[in-house]
């Protein structure tokens, strides 16, 4: 009981920080959309081509395509251009309203909702409502290569957003709301997953809302402070080194070091190095809802060893609950910073575990 009291604690505390930086709060509204022809990547030379993601299992029908069901929306989750939520749903035409398990996946940096097709497509052949978003500053809400870049900082030098993870979090409990009520899902059975800051959105997004039951973060969890204590903090900070190098040259320093780091985590996803952290917000999830942590154990932005802490907690609340089955942290050997067949399959398979339709 104390354990889920302190759960509840933290999520209340979590919305308190996600409604301080809102630009103003509206009640949910749906948009029609089109399809996007030429998808927005932050990246060059543009990627074309996911071995990892076409590797998904899938279900074989001659007239796929045919069957296949697309639906392009907006989600209004509150005032201004980036509350406008950019969505993709994919499924089967038949039995358009039996009632199916959805998945939410989430993009890297720097990609989009579009780029997650393959999963997407993969997920639906079998049964499944596909779900994906424009992450904060990406796809859609993108209007140039550096639109992710300028919106960190700027977040570090105003203080009003907040891009790395928070925002998009903010985005998906309003997905949850709106999944709630679509008639072809079913609302005990929601998954999310994502990949690397997909993963971390994953990851938060079903710390602060429970109606994500199954959750599948990919090379998205590590420890911030573990990191910071460590000095194991560079690989993350080059991965988003504009913000970084912006607060070195504010704070007066000739390089980037913790005091940088834990100065701008604090500006721009307060309490991520401390009360948010995974050591906390891991154990949040536990023990009624499935937990799957794939990485690579030679990743260095997410550092097996910042994990150990994390996943004792964790592990203690799915054992005192006889859950034990429900939860599994998988470090892939030989494997850095990197999505792999091997995490697809076993994201896969626990999807269908713990969300395939019975019957």
């Amino acid at each position: 009981m104390e354990d889920s009291m302190d759960a509840a604690k933290l999520r209340d505390e979590f919305l308190h920080v996600l409604r301080r930086r809102r630009t103003a709060e509206v009640p949910l509204s749906v948009e029609a959309a089109q399809p996007v022809r030429d998808p927005l990547y932050q990246e060059t030379p543009k990627p074309t081509f996911s071995k990892a993601m076409e590797s998904c299992p899938k279900k074989k029908f001659s007239n796929f395509k045919e069957l296949l069901q697309e639906e392009n929306l907006y989600l209004i989750t509150e005032k201004g251009d980036q509350g406008r939520l950019p969505v993709l749903i994919l499924s089967m035409k038949e039995d358009s309203h039996k009632r199916r398990p959805a998945i939410v996946f989430l993009h890297s940096t720097n990609k989009c909702k579009e780029w997650l097709r393959p999963l997407l497509e993969a997920y639906a052949s079998r049964d499944y409502i596909a779900v994906a978003i424009d992450s904060r500053y990406h796809g859609e809400r993108a209007s140039s290569l550096t639109t992710y870049k300028d919106a960190l900082v700027s977040s570090w030098k105003k203080g009003k957003t907040m891009p790395f993870i928070f925002d998009t979090v903010w985005d998906l409990i309003k997905l949850a709301d709106y999944l709630m009520q679509k008639e072809n899902v079913d609302p005990s059975r929601i998954g999310i997953t994502g990949e690397s800051l997909g993963g971390m959105h994953a990851w938060f997004a079903a710390a602060a809302d429970t109606r994500y039951s199954v959750v599948v973060p990919i090379i998205g969890v590590q420890g911030f402070r573990w990191a910071i204590e460590h000095d194991k903090w560079q690989a993350r900070v080059d991965s988003i080194k504009a913000v970084f190098e912006e607060a070195r040259i504010d704070l007066g320093k000739s390089a980037i070091d913790k005091e940088v780091v834990e100065k701008v985590w604090d500006r721009i996803a307060p309490g991520l190095a401390s009360q948010f952290d995974s050591p906390y917000t891991i154990p949040a999830i536990a023990p009624r809802r499935p937990l799957l942590i794939l990485n690579g154990k030679e990743d260095p932005r997410c550092p097996i060893d910042g994990l150990k802490l994390p996943e004792s907690r964790a592990r203690k609340a799915y054992k005192d609950s006889n859950c034990l089955d429900s939860f599994e942290v998988v470090a892939e050997p030989g494997i850095e910073h990197q999505m792999t067949p091997f995490m697809v399959k076993r994201a896969s398979d626990w999807f269908d575990k713990f969300l395939k339709p019975q019957g």
